[in-house]
């Protein structure tokens, strides 16, 4: 099928998206040609600032000097063998990286996979086969993939709807959303009335929650609930499955989200900026619990590519060095104050919330009734667009804007990056 070549070279290749591209991918509003650190430039040369980071797999930003090299160097070496036909050192480095750099002194083991939903799929059947219970309890407003299982759990409708039935034993929770009123001890209370109502908990394996919740609006979770979940987990014998999907690798301040609670995870799901933009995830857990599958019971043709783990060995290191954190804490810093700035000027925020520079702003028509103002938040990332700022909706009311900038970024890019976001929420509000 001939697509008719006219209008600019953004037009040429939207036309030949809408060609060839299923119809259910979302549409993306640019067609980007190459991008370093926190800019973007599109294949008709306009550049943009990415408030985005490809959906916060960017947090070291594109092309980063340090992992293109090791990405080079590793393709001239091998592209594929499969780790479970012959293993390679990157695989190695990186599960050794994670074991080492993740919450807890106890003995670990970590497993490498494609991406974050099937981290979260190979938590649960972990969990499953150690526990041997069927049961998962899932949070409202938690997204954790698209698989048939991961879209099991997660809670917002545009990534279900008309994909049913559904995996079965998923239980979903309530968890704290204060700004809507649901509190921690709404919450805690509506968790112990499924183990009265709804499944034996000693029937369940795992509860898995992400403590920054991304596609729900980035509402974090208080300490005293992920405390309260912890404790029910122990007192029933459930594991504690931690995603840190989008709220690791420095996103909040520091390179896990749990750090900021002091807490130790049973198991932990990691991806997006694992390797900087490459493909790769993994799951990092107890030791006897991820020893406990049966020998080939684990695995994947492509999980833990040698380049994408080159690429991740050299994520980590930088992520994990005391300079990078320091540079997010001092960017959640600035992008609060200026969000709290925001919202003293504009009505139209209802609340500034986040950890670090994973940092959020909620849209309301009115600050009384909290009705939500997705409207405005559509207008606001479109005005974005045009003025050149790449920014993401998020929140199962499509009305909350969220930043997920770089942390590479320049001052200059993040100042004029929070410039042009107030200014097309002024003209959206």
């Amino acid at each position: 099928m001939a697509v008719q070549a006219s209008g600019t070279k953004t037009e040429q290749l939207m036309a030949k998206r809408d060609a060839f591209v299923a119809r259910g991918v979302a549409l993306a509003p640019i067609v980007a040609d190459h991008g370093h650190g926190a800019r973007l430039t599109d294949v008709d040369g306009k550049e943009y600032v990415d408030f985005a980071g490809g959906i916060g797999v960017l947090n070291l930003g594109h092309t980063p000097d340090a992992v293109v090299d090791a990405i080079k160097h590793q393709a001239d070496k091998m592209l594929h063998s499969c780790f479970p036909v012959a293993a390679y050192e990157p695989y190695l480095e990186v599960a050794q990286l994670l074991c080492e750099n993740t919450p807890g002194t106890h003995a670990k083991k970590a497993l490498l996979i494609n991406s974050g939903a099937e981290a979260v799929e190979n938590a649960v059947k972990i969990a499953r086969y150690h526990t041997g219970r069927d049961g998962v309890i899932t949070f409202d407003r938690g997204f954790h993939g698209r698989t048939l299982l991961t879209m099991t759990l997660t809670s917002k409708l545009v990534y279900k709807k008309g994909m049913g039935p559904f995996a079965p034993e998923i239980y979903r929770a309530p968890a704290p959303y204060p700004y809507r009123g649901v509190t921690t001890k709404d919450a805690l209370k509506g968790l112990e009335f499924i183990f009265k109502a709804h499944v034996d908990p000693q029937s369940v394996a795992c509860v898995v929650l992400e403590p920054v919740q991304g596609e729900g609006g980035f509402t974090v979770m208080p300490a005293e609930f992920i405390e309260g979940v912890m404790a029910l987990c122990e007192q029933h014998g459930i594991l504690y499955v931690d995603d840190e999907v989008q709220s690791g690798m420095g996103r909040t301040g520091k390179l896990w989200a749990l750090d900021h609670y002091g807490l130790v995870p049973d198991l932990m799901t990691v991806g997006k900026s694992l390797a900087a933009g490459m493909p790769l995830a993994g799951v990092i857990g107890r030791a006897e619990v991820m020893d406990s599958v049966h020998l080939g019971g684990l695995g994947s043709t492509y999980g833990g590519n040698p380049v994408a783990c080159a690429a991740a060995v050299e994520s980590i290191k930088a992520i994990a060095s005391e300079a990078f954190l320091a540079q997010a804490t001092a960017f959640g810093e600035e992008i609060m104050a200026r969000l709290n700035g925001m919202a003293e000027r504009h009505q139209v925020i209802g609340e500034v919330r986040g950890i670090g520079p994973m940092a959020a702003i909620e849209l309301v028509k009115d600050r009384e009734t909290r009705e939500p103002a997705a409207d405005v938040a559509t207008a606001t990332v479109a005005g974005a667009l045009e003025r050149g700022l790449l920014l993401l909706k998020t929140g199962i009311y499509d009305n909350v804007l969220r930043i997920l900038v770089p942390i590479t970024a320049t001052e200059e890019d993040l100042e004029l990056g929070l410039d042009r976001l107030e200014e097309s929420l002024a003209a959206a509000a």
